[in-house]
């Protein structure tokens, strides 16, 4: 498989005060394009933190990021912003749906630079990848916890993201539900988008293609499934 990224000695570190905390302490990896990649590793061992940095979200302090052989972890915001919206999708354990808009206009938020007729087609098409065009015109509060993750999946899939970052995506669901995201996630990695997922979850984990084990801001092991 063709390499998508790779990070090289990546350093982050916040201050409060006259306490620093290193999130990140020289990470060194790479994903191919497709490859489904599991995160894990015990509360603020800087899984998260990782996430925000391959995101476009957050900047290392020291090292190299690199996104299909493009150095990105110097860019300015203006050009982070733009590879964000075109190259990341993101699914986060809370859904982070918009109350006031149908499940419909939560997707076609993802897709504003585009015509009206585009929108509404690529829309229709990720609502039925994830099994939920019959509930199109609902509201977030009138679908279950698992639903209105199909549909945050939903979103991130609409823009057709090179990259499908997802944070503790099953969470906040039971075991069918989460079952059924974790097939939504494989199928993304079928389907050529690469996923990389935070999880906590020993059986999850089990379903990528390969395991990163993180211990307080470094990697620690790595598993090939």
């Amino acid at each position: 498989m063709n390499q998508l990224l790779q990070v090289s000695s990546l350093s982050r570190a916040y201050r409060s005060g006259e306490v620093e905390t290193r999130a990140l302490d020289s990470v060194s990896f790479e994903v191919a394009a497709g490859e489904f990649v599991a995160l894990m590793g015990p509360s603020g061992c800087g899984k998260s933190t990782l996430l925000n940095i391959l995101g476009f979200l957050d900047a290392p302090d020291e090292g190299s990021y690199r996104l299909r052989g493009e150095e990105v972890a110097t860019l300015s915001e203006a050009r982070l912003t733009r590879l964000r919206r075109a190259h990341a999708g993101f699914v986060f354990q809370s859904f982070n749906l918009i109350d006031e808009l149908n499940v419909a206009e939560n997707v076609e938020v993802a897709l504003l630079y585009r015509g009206a007729d585009a929108r509404r087609r690529r829309v229709e098409a990720v609502l039925d990848q994830v099994g939920l065009a019959h509930r199109a015109r609902h509201r977030p509060r009138q679908l279950s916890g698992g639903q209105q993750q199909r549909v945050a999946i939903a979103r991130a899939l609409a823009p057709e993201p090179d990259l499908l970052l997802a944070d503790e995506p099953t969470g906040n669901l039971d075991s069918a539900n989460g079952a059924a995201v974790m097939d939504l996630l494989k199928s993304a990695a079928a389907g050529g988008t690469t996923v990389i997922m935070v999880t906590h979850s020993a059986l999850h984990a089990a379903a990528a293609d390969r395991t990163i084990r993180m211990l307080d801001g470094r990697i620690v092991g790595e598993t090939r499934l």
